[in-house]
């Protein structure tokens, strides 16, 4: 018995959208809505009510969880470089009612490199912070400035020998005026249920900053009130 020869035609793959009950342009609406304004899940659900779509908060929160990671990691090769001056800070962010750290860099430009949520704050946490940030950008500074935090010095010797610690009082003030602007936003949130959510919104929010920022090619043209939503349609397409 001869075997036909034939190939089966390729299918196409599926898009990340597959399967759910709304169409992209209403999930990524809610998602960068979320994301951006100091919305909750049942503000979200209320305001697509009103525009006659009817979905319920929790179907927010799943859109919120699986597309966040999707979109950034969609946006990651059409990052703009970053620069060459890092100003580091940790936070403090209610988790499930315990205080957690959240590790953040900002670049002498203003885009937030990379966060870390951490239920420590000593050389462990500080080291896979670094360790983030290195290779996910590939790039490593010249220059870091840090507050007097002791674990900093061993953990830079360690990963960026070359780079200037530079430890100077006020000098950290850029990644401490972006904290508050993180701290706005999770307000109306009433706290986060898990060290996961909590990365991911932190993140998301970064990620919405920086697109706000002109940071990402994805929406770079468009004016800054059109940036977000420009970027977030261009992404959908490629999910």
């Amino acid at each position: 018995m001869r075997l036909s020869s034939r190939r089966r035609p390729c299918s196409p793959p599926k898009s990340a959208f597959t399967g759910f009950r709304f169409p992209s342009e209403v999930i990524v609406v809610a998602v960068s809505w979320y994301l951006r304004y100091n919305l909750s899940y049942r503000d979200v659900e209320e305001l697509l009510i009103e525009r006659g779509v009817e979905v319920d908060h929790v179907t927010v929160f799943r859109w919120v969880q699986r597309f966040t990671p999707l979109l950034a990691d969609a946006a990651r090769f059409a990052r703009h470089s970053p620069g060459d001056r890092w100003f580091v800070d940790e936070t403090y962010v209610k988790v499930n009612g315990v205080w957690r750290y959240a590790y953040r860099t900002v670049d002498q430009h203003g885009p937030v490199i990379d966060v870390l949520v951490s239920a420590r704050q000593d050389a462990v946490a500080a080291r896979q912070f670094f360790l983030r940030a290195l290779r996910v950008l590939k790039v490593r500074p010249t220059e870091v400035v840090t507050d007097a935090a002791p674990v900093y010095p061993a953990v830079l010797d360690e990963l960026v020998p070359s780079a200037w610690h530079h430890v100077v009082r006020h000098a950290n003030n850029p990644i401490e005026a972006d904290h508050s602007q993180l701290k706005h936003r999770l307000r109306p949130m009433r706290g986060l249920g898990t060290d996961q959510t909590a990365q991911l919104i932190i993140a998301g929010h970064a990620f919405i900053q920086n697109l706000r920022r002109g940071h990402y090619e994805p929406g770079f043209d468009a004016s800054p009130e059109l940036r977000v939503a420009t970027a977030f349609s261009e992404l959908a397409r490629v999910l």
